[in-house]
Protein backbone atom coordinates (compact mmCIF):
# COMPACT_ATOMS: atom_id res chain seq x y z
CA UNK A 1 0.00 0.00 0.00
CA UNK A 2 0.77 3.55 -0.17
CA UNK A 3 3.44 4.73 2.34
CA UNK A 4 1.81 8.32 2.11
CA UNK A 5 -0.70 9.19 5.24
CA UNK A 6 -4.21 8.08 5.27
CA UNK A 7 -7.03 7.88 7.93
CA UNK A 8 -8.64 5.03 9.37
CA UNK A 9 -12.77 5.27 9.73
CA UNK A 10 -15.53 3.21 10.81
CA UNK A 11 -17.65 1.44 7.79
CA UNK A 12 -19.73 -1.20 9.01
CA UNK A 13 -20.44 -3.30 6.11
CA UNK A 14 -24.28 -3.82 7.32
CA UNK A 15 -25.01 -0.10 6.54
CA UNK A 16 -22.33 0.78 3.78
CA UNK A 17 -24.61 2.37 1.11
CA UNK A 18 -22.67 0.93 -1.44
CA UNK A 19 -23.34 -2.84 -0.49
CA UNK A 20 -26.47 -3.07 -2.49
CA UNK A 21 -24.40 -2.13 -6.21
CA UNK A 22 -21.59 -4.98 -4.61
CA UNK A 23 -20.89 -8.56 -4.43
CA UNK A 24 -21.50 -7.87 -0.95
CA UNK A 25 -25.10 -7.40 -1.63
CA UNK A 26 -26.93 -10.41 -0.65
CA UNK A 27 -24.54 -11.95 2.25
CA UNK A 28 -26.19 -12.66 5.63
CA UNK A 29 -25.97 -10.17 8.48
CA UNK A 30 -23.38 -12.50 10.17
CA UNK A 31 -21.04 -13.00 7.74
CA UNK A 32 -21.53 -8.91 7.07
CA UNK A 33 -20.58 -9.07 11.21
CA UNK A 34 -17.60 -10.88 10.56
CA UNK A 35 -16.24 -9.36 7.28
CA UNK A 36 -16.44 -5.61 9.62
CA UNK A 37 -14.89 -6.87 12.79
CA UNK A 38 -11.89 -7.98 11.29
CA UNK A 39 -11.30 -5.71 7.76
CA UNK A 40 -9.72 -2.00 8.05
CA UNK A 41 -11.49 1.04 6.41
CA UNK A 42 -9.30 4.05 4.92
CA UNK A 43 -9.47 7.07 3.52
CA UNK A 44 -7.33 7.85 0.62
CA UNK A 45 -5.89 11.28 -1.44
CA UNK A 46 -5.90 11.48 -4.91
CA UNK A 47 -2.61 9.58 -6.28
CA UNK A 48 -2.55 7.47 -3.48
CA UNK A 49 -1.25 3.68 -4.72
CA UNK A 50 -3.54 0.48 -3.11
CA UNK A 51 -1.29 -2.12 -4.47
CA UNK A 52 1.40 -2.51 -7.27
CA UNK A 53 1.63 -5.04 -10.45
CA UNK A 54 3.53 -7.82 -9.58
CA UNK A 55 2.67 -7.72 -5.73
CA UNK A 56 1.11 -10.81 -3.64
CA UNK A 57 -2.44 -9.81 -2.46
CA UNK A 58 -3.58 -10.42 0.90
CA UNK A 59 -7.12 -9.85 0.65
CA UNK A 60 -9.72 -7.21 -1.25
CA UNK A 61 -10.43 -3.82 -1.27
CA UNK A 62 -14.04 -3.10 -1.79
CA UNK A 63 -14.56 0.44 -2.51
CA UNK A 64 -17.32 3.00 -0.22
CA UNK A 65 -16.58 5.88 -2.50
CA UNK A 66 -14.36 7.45 -4.71
CA UNK A 67 -12.51 6.05 -8.39
CA UNK A 68 -9.92 4.23 -8.46
CA UNK A 69 -7.96 3.12 -11.82
CA UNK A 70 -6.48 -0.27 -12.50
CA UNK A 71 -3.83 -0.28 -14.89
CA UNK A 72 -0.73 -2.16 -16.45
CA UNK A 73 2.46 -0.43 -17.07
CA UNK A 74 3.88 -0.85 -20.82
CA UNK A 75 7.61 -1.11 -21.81
CA UNK A 76 8.05 1.65 -22.81
CA UNK A 77 6.67 3.12 -19.75
CA UNK A 78 3.09 4.00 -20.35
CA UNK A 79 0.22 3.48 -18.61
CA UNK A 80 -2.85 1.18 -20.79
CA UNK A 81 -5.87 1.89 -18.00
CA UNK A 82 -7.95 -1.41 -17.64
CA UNK A 83 -10.84 0.02 -16.22
CA UNK A 84 -11.76 2.42 -13.53
CA UNK A 85 -13.24 1.14 -10.38
CA UNK A 86 -16.17 2.97 -8.54
CA UNK A 87 -18.63 2.81 -5.00
CA UNK A 88 -19.30 -1.15 -4.80
CA UNK A 89 -16.51 -2.61 -6.39
CA UNK A 90 -14.17 -5.07 -5.81
CA UNK A 91 -10.28 -4.97 -6.73
CA UNK A 92 -7.91 -7.71 -6.38
CA UNK A 93 -10.16 -10.96 -5.94
CA UNK A 94 -9.11 -12.59 -9.30
CA UNK A 95 -5.82 -12.37 -8.32
CA UNK A 96 -6.64 -13.57 -4.61
CA UNK A 97 -8.60 -16.57 -6.24
CA UNK A 98 -5.92 -17.53 -8.54
CA UNK A 99 -3.38 -17.16 -5.91
CA UNK A 100 -1.41 -14.95 -9.11
CA UNK A 101 0.17 -11.96 -8.10
CA UNK A 102 -1.42 -8.49 -8.97
CA UNK A 103 -1.83 -8.22 -12.69
CA UNK A 104 -1.92 -4.49 -12.48
CA UNK A 105 -1.58 -1.75 -9.96
CA UNK A 106 -4.68 0.14 -8.24
CA UNK A 107 -4.06 4.34 -8.10
CA UNK A 108 -6.87 6.24 -6.10
CA UNK A 109 -8.02 9.20 -8.70
CA UNK A 110 -10.47 10.75 -6.63
CA UNK A 111 -10.62 11.12 -2.80
CA UNK A 112 -11.86 7.76 -1.63
CA UNK A 113 -12.61 5.76 1.43
CA UNK A 114 -11.84 2.30 0.95
CA UNK A 115 -12.14 -1.15 2.66
CA UNK A 116 -9.57 -3.99 3.19
CA UNK A 117 -10.88 -7.10 3.70
CA UNK A 118 -7.90 -9.89 4.58
CA UNK A 119 -7.46 -12.82 3.03
CA UNK A 120 -8.82 -15.52 5.71
CA UNK A 121 -11.61 -13.95 5.96
CA UNK A 122 -13.03 -13.54 2.54
CA UNK A 123 -12.13 -17.26 1.83
CA UNK A 124 -13.87 -18.11 5.24
CA UNK A 125 -17.11 -16.06 3.69
CA UNK A 126 -16.42 -18.39 0.19
CA UNK A 127 -16.22 -21.22 1.21
CA UNK A 128 -19.66 -21.38 3.74
CA UNK A 129 -21.17 -19.56 0.93
CA UNK A 130 -21.78 -21.35 -2.38
CA UNK A 131 -24.05 -18.44 -3.56
CA UNK A 132 -21.60 -16.10 -2.75
CA UNK A 133 -19.23 -18.21 -4.72
CA UNK A 134 -21.32 -19.07 -7.48
CA UNK A 135 -21.66 -15.05 -7.58
CA UNK A 136 -18.40 -14.35 -7.53
CA UNK A 137 -17.42 -17.01 -10.43
CA UNK A 138 -20.28 -15.46 -12.82
CA UNK A 139 -18.71 -12.09 -11.90
CA UNK A 140 -14.89 -13.51 -13.00
CA UNK A 141 -16.51 -14.56 -16.07
CA UNK A 142 -18.26 -11.62 -17.15
CA UNK A 143 -15.50 -8.67 -16.47
CA UNK A 144 -13.09 -11.64 -18.68
CA UNK A 145 -15.52 -11.13 -21.38
CA UNK A 146 -15.82 -7.40 -20.90
CA UNK A 147 -11.81 -7.51 -21.22
CA UNK A 148 -12.24 -9.72 -24.61
CA UNK A 149 -14.28 -7.41 -26.39
CA UNK A 150 -12.62 -4.16 -25.65
CA UNK A 151 -9.46 -5.96 -26.57
CA UNK A 152 -11.28 -6.95 -30.05
CA UNK A 153 -12.34 -3.03 -30.70
CA UNK A 154 -9.55 -1.98 -29.56
CA UNK A 155 -7.86 -4.04 -32.82
CA UNK A 156 -10.95 -2.77 -34.66
CA UNK A 157 -11.45 1.32 -34.55
CA UNK A 158 -9.72 3.92 -35.43
CA UNK A 159 -8.38 6.35 -32.61
CA UNK A 160 -11.10 8.73 -33.29
CA UNK A 161 -13.42 5.97 -32.91
CA UNK A 162 -12.30 4.70 -29.77
CA UNK A 163 -12.28 8.12 -28.07
CA UNK A 164 -16.23 8.30 -28.93
CA UNK A 165 -16.67 4.92 -27.29
CA UNK A 166 -14.86 5.86 -24.35
CA UNK A 167 -16.68 9.03 -23.67
CA UNK A 168 -19.91 7.10 -24.30
CA UNK A 169 -18.51 4.54 -21.84
CA UNK A 170 -18.12 6.81 -19.55
CA UNK A 171 -21.41 8.43 -19.45
CA UNK A 172 -23.05 4.43 -19.20
CA UNK A 173 -20.58 3.60 -16.24
CA UNK A 174 -20.53 6.47 -14.20
CA UNK A 175 -23.31 8.73 -15.22
CA UNK A 176 -23.39 12.21 -14.57
CA UNK A 177 -23.41 14.98 -12.05
CA UNK A 178 -27.11 15.36 -11.17
CA UNK A 179 -30.15 15.08 -12.37
CA UNK A 180 -30.77 17.27 -15.71
CA UNK A 181 -26.92 17.26 -15.84
CA UNK A 182 -24.72 16.31 -19.02
CA UNK A 183 -22.17 16.35 -17.84
CA UNK A 184 -20.02 13.22 -16.90
CA UNK A 185 -19.70 12.47 -13.59
CA UNK A 186 -16.01 11.65 -13.57
CA UNK A 187 -13.11 13.98 -13.75
CA UNK A 188 -10.31 12.81 -15.76
CA UNK A 189 -6.93 14.11 -17.23
CA UNK A 190 -5.96 14.18 -20.49
CA UNK A 191 -3.05 11.52 -19.74
CA UNK A 192 -5.44 9.37 -18.02
CA UNK A 193 -8.28 9.70 -20.72
CA UNK A 194 -5.73 8.48 -23.43
CA UNK A 195 -4.24 5.99 -21.49
CA UNK A 196 -8.04 4.28 -21.73
CA UNK A 197 -8.00 5.23 -25.22
CA UNK A 198 -4.77 3.57 -25.86
CA UNK A 199 -3.08 6.78 -27.76
CA UNK A 200 -1.06 9.62 -26.93
CA UNK A 201 -2.48 12.80 -24.88
CA UNK A 202 -1.88 14.78 -27.74
CA UNK A 203 -3.78 13.03 -29.88
CA UNK A 204 -6.67 13.14 -27.37
CA UNK A 205 -6.05 16.54 -27.14
CA UNK A 206 -6.23 17.77 -30.87
CA UNK A 207 -9.55 14.79 -30.87
CA UNK A 208 -11.16 16.20 -27.88
CA UNK A 209 -11.16 20.32 -29.40
CA UNK A 210 -12.22 18.54 -33.06
CA UNK A 211 -15.41 17.09 -31.05
CA UNK A 212 -16.18 20.28 -29.92
CA UNK A 213 -16.01 22.00 -32.62
CA UNK A 214 -18.44 19.58 -34.15
CA UNK A 215 -20.93 19.88 -31.63
CA UNK A 216 -20.52 16.56 -29.93
CA UNK A 217 -19.23 17.48 -26.63
CA UNK A 218 -18.36 20.62 -24.14
CA UNK A 219 -15.29 20.43 -21.78
CA UNK A 220 -15.69 21.78 -18.20
CA UNK A 221 -12.39 21.24 -16.91
CA UNK A 222 -11.66 17.73 -16.64
CA UNK A 223 -15.11 16.61 -17.21
CA UNK A 224 -16.87 16.22 -20.26
CA UNK A 225 -20.01 17.55 -21.08
CA UNK A 226 -22.18 15.44 -23.61
CA UNK A 227 -24.13 17.85 -26.10
CA UNK A 228 -24.90 14.95 -28.49
CA UNK A 229 -25.03 11.48 -27.32
CA UNK A 230 -26.21 9.95 -31.31
CA UNK A 231 -23.50 11.69 -32.62
CA UNK A 232 -20.56 10.38 -30.46
CA UNK A 233 -22.61 6.70 -30.72
CA UNK A 234 -22.05 7.17 -34.54
CA UNK A 235 -18.67 8.54 -34.47
CA UNK A 236 -18.05 5.19 -32.12
CA UNK A 237 -19.45 2.82 -35.15
CA UNK A 238 -21.40 1.13 -33.04
CA UNK A 239 -23.64 0.71 -35.57
CA UNK A 240 -21.32 -1.88 -37.95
Amino acid sequence: MSSRKSNHIDLQCQFCQSRGDSHFSELPTDDLEVLSSHKSCVTYKKGQTLFYEGTRPMGIFCINHGKVKVYKMGSNGKEQILFIAQPGDFLGYRSLLSEEFYGATGTVLEQAAICFIPKSDFLSILSKNPAFFQKLMKAVCHELGVMEEKLAQLAQKSVRERLAATIIMLKETYGMEGEGSDVIDIALSREDLANIVGTATETVIRLLSDFKSDGLIGLKGKKIQVLDAQRLIHEADFYA
